[in-house]
């Protein structure tokens, strides 16, 4: 509760919640080669927030974020974006609710060559038979700085122009959430700072919401939390991040990301 200046008292609204995790598992193989990549976990993705996943080669951090993003199955749990659960939809409405309301990046830029730059960006929407919101793509072409590089194709753009596209792309259909798996592991360092940059304006400056997986630190620093995983569980979540306080956090983890 809070006080007005009246005296009055309101109830104070929490964050609105634009992706959440409640007892995610997933598990594969059976048997002698079962693997449980995910184990009961539970998270909130807030809206307007940048969160970035870290974890040790196989903890579980790209997992976590397929599922999230319905890009793979739960063995139990449940998943939501927004206020739709994933395990209630069919093939096809998982499809549209990625189309509509999610944003994807990935480490290879996923441009076609054969478009320039601007029809790589409106091309989910072209697809789904939309017309982009003008003045919103324009402040997100503006936003990335790519508005003198609409008319050039993938060859004629740089490694982080191209990325850029690619950010601009995620963030066109105006996605409840976008997701970002290693958006940065193909740039140069200059580059990948323009890319994270973007990223963290498009929070600030566009009201977006953004999970990132990365093993990079730097990149990590860009975000408004981190989340720690290991052997397939979140075991430690960090505020307000540098470069140096994960570093630092990163060393009480033993070579199998467990707490030392």
């Amino acid at each position: 509760m809070t006080t007005s200046p009246t005296g009055a008292q309101t109830a104070t609204r929490s964050p609105a919640v634009a992706a959440r995790a409640t007892d995610l598992t997933k598990v594969y193989g059976q048997g002698e080669t079962q693997v449980v990549a995910l184990n009961g976990v539970s998270i909130d993705f807030q809206q307007a927030e940048y969160t970035a996943i870290m974890g040790p080669s196989g903890s579980g951090k790209s997992t976590l974020m397929h599922c999230v993003a319905g890009l793979d199955s739960l063995s139990s749990g449940s998943a939501r974006i927004g206020d739709t659960e994933l395990t209630s939809l069919k093939d096809k409405q998982l499809t549209q609710l990625r189309r509509d309301k999610i944003g994807f990046i990935f480490q290879a830029f996923n441009l076609l060559p054969t478009l320039n730059a601007l029809e790589n960006i409106t091309l989910p929407m072209d697809i789904a038979g939309s017309k982009p919101d003008r003045a919103w793509l324009d402040e997100v072409v503006s936003t990335v700085g790519l508005a003198d590089r609409l008319k050039h194709r993938p060859t004629e753009l740089s490694g982080g122009q191209q990325q850029r596209v690619a950010v601009a792309r995620a963030l066109a259909g105006k996605p409840e959430i976008i997701f970002a798996d290693e958006p940065t592991g193909n740039l140069d360092s200059r580059a990948g700072a323009e890319v994270l940059g973007f990223l963290r304006n498009s929070v600030r400056e566009l009201g977006q919401t953004v999970v990132m997986v990365t093993h990079d630190p730097v990149a990590a620093a860009y975000a408004d939390r981190v989340v720690f995983l290991a052997d397939g569980r979140i075991v430690d979540e960090l505020r307000k991040p540098t470069a140096e306080s994960v570093l630092d956090l990163m060393k009480h983890f033993d070579a199998k990301g467990r707490p030392s």
